[in-house]
């Protein structure tokens, strides 16, 4: 017990946030290039695969210092694939079928 309350209270908050918008942004990336993937468009993919890892790093790095942010990164990633995806599936704007030709 004692150890997760120095490893809670040994918290820098500002840390904490960025792990959490890190998560969150690193899944709305995935997000954007999962769909450049089923779209084909290579460019994007791969403009969006680098900006996952580059801040999913911050993260780790992050979080391998205090297993408690991990919490952070957990909330980060759903709140960002969540928007995302909330974001992408608007109404009124169909999906493209799986596995069909990019748009013109």
């Amino acid at each position: 017990m004692q150890h997760f309350l120095a490893a809670f209270f040994a918290l820098d908050p500002f840390i904490a946030l960025g792990v959490f918008v890190a998560t969150a942004a690193t899944d709305a990336c995935y997000v954007a290039f999962t769909s450049a993937v089923v779209a084909r468009k290579r460019l994007s993919a791969a403009n969006w695969s680098s900006v996952w890892y580059m801040l999913s790093s911050f993260a780790v790095i992050s979080y391998t210092e205090n297993w408690v942010y991990v919490v952070f990164a957990a909330v980060g990633s759903w709140v960002g694939a969540f928007l995302s995806l909330t974001l992408l599936h608007r109404p009124g704007k169909a999906p493209a079928p799986i596995g069909s030709s990019p748009p013109e």
